[in-house]
């Protein structure tokens, strides 16, 4: 069994849920930067699924970038929420601010930053898969 890659497909399933949960059931409106993220993690539980069912042990070729993309999505939409200077620069001129926070627990987890956590699992666990190969 692999299990960096089924850490990484656990991971990504989490993350789905938890933004389904958090938009459909709490009732959390996503914003533009929101959805960048939904449409560089959603796919990769379909990915990852299918690469644990193969045991492929390459797939980590075609899940890197998109997961450092999303660290890179991730974290500037951390920042426009953390740091009130850049609010200026924030992509959401309409609809939900991109500077918003639904939740801040312990003053510093907000939904960006969940996401950012397990784009960084993803990664870390696709670079331990590209290393031992």
């Amino acid at each position: 069994m692999n299990k960096p890659l089924l850490l990484a497909w656990v991971t990504s399933i989490i993350a789905m849920g938890g933004s389904l949960f958090l938009s459909e059931r709490m009732g959390f409106i996503p914003c533009t930067l929101c959805w960048y993220q939904r449409i560089l993690m959603y796919p990769l539980v379909i990915f990852l699924g299918i690469a644990f069912y193969r045991n492929d042990h390459g797939i980590y070729k075609y899940i890197l970038p998109v997961s450092v993309i999303g660290i890179i999505v991730s974290s500037y939409h951390y920042a426009l929420q953390k740091i009130p200077s850049l609010h200026e620069f924030a992509t959401c001129t309409s609809g939900v601010p991109c500077s918003g926070q639904y939740i801040n627990w312990f003053g510093f987890v907000t939904i960006p930053f969940l996401a950012l956590i397990a784009f960084t699992i993803i990664t870390i666990m696709m670079l331990m898969m590209m290393k031992r190969k």
